[in-house]
């Protein structure tokens, strides 16, 4: 296990020495964030970043994320020409040792909240999701915590509308037509390709959701048997849906060698769909982070791991879920973790 830590480059607010000092850190996950969606990374960019990481002994192993355009995943217009620029991407990346890169696949919103400073108890703030604001919103006249900068409101009309005819099965082939045009590529250069589960996982303003639950795993890994073609398993996302066995699928799909990349943080239910982040440690939430953990080191995980969104604490004013103070205590609480089950394992 490689522990890592979300950094968004030379214009982050928390920089590479300071990321350093986490005990156990040994990366961080990155991109490149001024190129259009679809566009060629520059070498010369890309290079950038990672001698600043030699610079500060940090690997940069792990790319998070390369978007998809969204013609790729609407399966229309120029998705071929921008598929190409993603394979040229994963070569460029490769060059300077990219081991991973984590995606997602869905569908306009790559993740969803209605609060990015739900004030709990302890005065800490979190991002939060409450499904009845979701439901009350006009999806004609969005206004999204988080999503007001990303898209012009006739932009994002156009895209809603461009969906409005695609079904879950025409954007899951869409996702196969894509892989099946980069994981060759993959193969070649020794990248592995981890999607990230549906944030939250289930269909929202009529836009599919693919990636929810260890069916739609399954429904992956036979269409694109890859062994490149792989997951972020992200305890959150899949966390937010109820009826997935976070336990059983940390097991199973690290024992065959599946989960690339995890995203580990805690979430408390506060109705069926609703919920919010909270510290990292299982008694804070509603996951049982321990057995999690536990089902990865069983299963012979060995991929990165990074503790994700994290809460404000102790006066930061942070970019939401990315403050420097709760991460990196959720660093701490996991590598203590992983170092418990593993010992106590080799006993």
């Amino acid at each position: 296990m490689k522990m890592t830590f979300r950094w968004y480059g030379l214009n982050d607010c928390i920089s590479l020495q300071t990321i350093k000092q986490i005990p156990g850190m040994t990366g961080v996950v990155t991109a490149v964030y001024d190129t259009p969606v679809g566009s060629v990374w520059s070498r010369e960019t890309i290079a950038t970043l990672k001698a600043e990481c030699d610079k500060n002994s940090l690997e940069m192993e792990v790319i998070e994320s390369v978007p998809v355009h969204e013609d790729i995943k609407l399966g229309r217009g120029n998705r071929d020409e921008y598929i190409e620029n993603y394979c040229e991407n994963i070569r460029r990346l490769a060059e300077v040792g990219v081991k991973c890169i984590c995606y997602n696949f869905m569908p306009v919103f790559d993740w969803l909240r209605t609060n990015l400073h739900t004030v709990a108890a302890d005065g800490s703030n979190s991002l939060s999701y409450n499904h009845e604001e979701i439901l009350a919103l006009d999806p004609k006249k969005l206004s999204l915590p988080g999503w007001d900068e990303s898209y012009t409101s006739d932009e994002l009309n156009a895209l809603l509308e461009s969906y409005k005819d695609i079904s879950r099965e025409q954007l899951f082939d869409n996702l196969v037509y894509f892989l099946n045009k980069i994981i060759p590529v993959c193969e070649e250069v020794g990248i592995n390709m981890a999607i990230h589960p549906d944030d939250p996982p289930w269909d929202v303003f009529g836009l599919p959701r693919i990636i929810c639950s260890e069916a739609d795993y399954e429904k992956l890994f036979a269409a694109v048997p890859s062994n490149c073609n792989g997951i972020t398993f992200c305890t959150g996302s899949l966390g937010a849906g109820r009826n997935n066995d976070l336990i059983k699928m940390a097991y199973e799909y690290s024992k065959r060698g599946k989960i690339h990349f995890a995203h580990i943080r805690n979430i408390a239910y506060s109705g069926e769909c609703d919920f919010r982040e909270v510290a990292h440690l299982t008694e804070a939430g509603s996951l049982d982070i321990y057995g999690i953990t536990k089902a990865l080191c069983d299963g012979g995980f060995t991929g990165y791991v990074r503790p994700d969104h994290g809460r404000n604490i102790w006066g930061e004013d942070a970019k939401p879920g990315y403050g420097l103070f709760d991460r990196a205590l959720g660093a701490c609480y996991l590598n203590g973790l992983f170092e418990a089950i593993e010992k106590g394992a080799n006993k």
